[in-house]
């Protein structure tokens, strides 16, 4: 790649989307060559992501320039990537990272001549070994928000292979989790004052975090149980995680601060934690109690950055040669 990394978004009017407009801009080794979106053709940047009116000259285009891009961001939504990349022809873009789950699941990660490699850079303990494997693909399947949120408070369990009887999970998630689309569960009078379950035990994202709890512990984990609650706030993801184990208190705690001891996102706190201390940062922050035999795991990320284009910025970094924080030094909103 040349100093300056040429990236393009499809599909740049989303949340997801406006994210990676905001991170990239201000990245110092990357140049936002392009932004496509249909709805949005011809408008500029700020008519439709207002607070950056003012902030760059960039107007939305209807179709990518497919030339002089290394790095392309698919945020088109599930089911619409695959899709895109049939309809264009992409084999002059060095590399690219797909936002919804169209690539995430084993036996379903090619297309056409392009592999992709499941992209949370945390489920591999050693991240050198994990921007081996992603230079190797040259392809990432950015993971869920929930997926990330949750498999990051059981990883280092999967990998101790410490994961032995039933999985419980409740997490609760911001309403831009469900997307920029108009909604009747996103709609203000539905979400405000409001809490709801929703798709218990059939999330699509159960898949996802079990294939990658799987692949960790290289072998079957056992059942995962995951009820997910719509939360009446913009954005974040707390989720309660207990399972039985072995481990002690000092123990659990200490295995997992050394699992993420080189990974510079994801921190292992001794106190209680709450939500907004790492909303609009790209950190996911761990609390671990023993109660009994039961390990509770309270796990928290704003599921706009490191439940998404945090993540696809930290994967734009490895697959560059980039130190992981590059541009993803951020500060919590706290209050």
């Amino acid at each position: 790649m040349s100093t300056k990394i040429n990236v393009a978004i499809a599909g740049g009017a989303g949340y997801t989307g406006g994210e990676l407009i905001r991170l990239l801009l201000h990245h110092p080794s990357a140049h936002l060559v392009s932004i496509v979106s249909q709805s949005g053709a011809g408008m500029p940047l700020g008519s439709v992501h207002h607070d950056l009116e003012e902030e760059t000259d960039l107007t939305f285009e209807e179709e990518l320039p497919h030339k002089d891009i290394d790095v392309l961001f698919l945020c088109l939504g599930h089911g619409r990537s695959r899709d895109y990349l049939g309809r264009h022809n992409t084999e002059s873009i060095g590399h690219i990272i797909d936002l919804s789950q169209d690539f995430r699941h084993t036996g379903n990660q090619v297309a056409g001549n392009r592999r992709f490699i499941y992209g949370l850079p945390e489920s591999w303990q050693s991240p050198g070994q994990y921007a081996t494997n992603l230079r190797n693909a040259g392809n990432v399947a950015n993971p869920g928000c929930f997926a990330a949120c949750i498999e990051l408070a059981l990883l280092p369990l999967a990998a101790g292979k410490l994961l032995e009887e039933a999985i419980h999970v409740h997490a609760i998630t911001g309403a831009t989790g469900a997307g920029g689309r108009p909604a009747e569960t996103s709609h203000f009078p539905y979400r405000d004052n409001n809490l709801a379950v929703y798709k218990v035990f059939t999330h699509q994202h159960v898949t996802e975090i079990c294939q990658t709890l799987s692949a960790s512990c290289q072998g079957e984990i056992p059942p995962l149980h995951f009820v997910p609650i719509r939360g009446d706030f913009p954005r974040g993801i707390l989720a309660s995680v207990y399972t039985p184990c072995r481990l002690k208190q000092e123990q659990a705690v200490q295995w997992y601060r050394e699992y993420y001891r080189e990974h510079p996102f994801v921190h292992v706190s001794d106190r209680e934690i709450s939500m907004k201390e790492v909303v609009n940062t790209n950190k996911c922050t761990l609390h671990i109690q023993k109660h009994g035999n039961m390990l509770h795991i309270t796990s928290i990320l704003d599921n706009l950055l490191k439940g998404a284009s945090g993540t696809a910025v930290h994967n734009m970094n490895l697959l560059a040669g980039l130190p992981a924080t590059t541009g993803l030094q951020l500060k919590s909103i706290v209050f």
